[in-house]
């Protein structure tokens, strides 16, 4: 670095050997700064401020600072800031649903905005997959034109026991409506219909299950009928008969179609029994009360932001 004002025809290396080539003369009082300022390209003001940094802190005070502004007109509120990274903490939800609820709070902003926050505080998935999107054609369905039902194990035992979670989900509005059962059987496939059609507020014209023992007679009870022509029939499939209720089956080893209620036992197992613990059976069943209600009052993407509950007074 320069240490005097002696010629230098040398180029400076960074900005820093530079203002100190115009600053050093002026400290040691080899030149004034206002006969310096007449050959400075930066005007008077400009040496002024650098002779200033340098009497404060040497050669730090003359390295070049960023520029960049700390804020941006168009930021977004703190305070908005901090509300999508409280309602991340407490629902885990994605962005295009954290933006729904904030729709209703009257705070209008993008989802790519709060997808950022977010990732910004660490609070997104540390592993993601990238799903391949697929254009399917989608029937509009009213409810109870189509109802999706199956079993969740519950995933801890409770006092040594297994017990299981009849869930069946409306096709159109997403309404679900859950059940814990201590067993799975034909018994209680039947009662857990029978208390489908009570709860519901629509009228269920046809249900769509896997092809489990509890469901069905197709794989079992088939083969062991005296004629083949003329199999026995399950007890769900004649609960079905007697109510006009059509009864599908999904084709073996296919869950994904019943994709619906497939998807909702991920969420259930994310946001309900990740969550908590139970040491009583009692305790189980006022929770998934609980828990369904706010369920069918959760915004949804593909309700286009709108709840289970709101589908259904929007079709009624």
């Amino acid at each position: 670095m320069a240490k005097s004002a002696t010629m230098c025809t040398k180029l400076p290396q960074d900005a820093l050997e530079e203002r100190l080539r115009w600053v050093l003369p002026i400290m040691n009082k080899e030149i004034k700064l206002n006969e310096a300022a007449k050959v400075f390209h930066g005007g008077q003001r400009t040496l002024e401020r650098w002779v200033s940094a340098y009497r404060a802190d040497g050669e730090a005070g003359l390295i070049p600072k960023s520029t960049r502004p700390m804020s941006h007109p168009n930021e977004t509120p703190i305070r908005v800031k901090e509300r999508i990274k409280e309602l991340r903490k407490k629902t885990k939800l994605c962005a295009t649903k954290l933006n729904y609820k904030l729709v209703k709070e009257n705070i209008k902003i993008h989802d790519r905005t709060i997808g950022k926050i977010i990732k910004k505080d660490g609070l997104v998935r540390k592993y993601r997959t990238r799903k391949i999107k697929l254009n399917y054609v989608k029937l509009p369905l009213l409810p109870g034109e189509l109802v999706e039902i199956d079993i969740k194990y519950v995933p801890s035992k409770i006092g040594g026991k297994r017990y299981y979670q009849y869930t069946a989900i409306d096709c159109a509005s997403r309404w679900r409506y859950l059940k814990v059962y201590d067993s799975m059987g034909n018994s209680e496939s039947v009662n857990f219909l029978i208390e489908l059609l009570e709860v519901a507020s629509f009228r269920i014209r046809a249900i769509k299950t896997d092809n489990g023992a509890c469901f069905t007679n197709r794989y079992t009870g088939y083969k062991k009928s005296d004629d083949p022509s003329n199999p026995k029939l399950h007890e769900l499939d004649i609960f079905c008969q007697t109510h006009n209720i059509i009864h599908y089956l999904i084709d073996p080893g296919k869950p994904a179609q019943n994709g619906k209620v497939e998807r909702s036992h991920r969420t259930d197992q994310e946001m309900f029994y990740d969550r908590r613990e139970f040491k009583t059976i009692l305790g189980l069943r006022r929770s998934i009360k609980v828990w369904n209600i706010y369920y069918n009052n959760l915004e949804h993407c593909a309700l286009g932001g709108k709840t289970p509950n709101e589908m259904l007074l929007i079709n009624n």
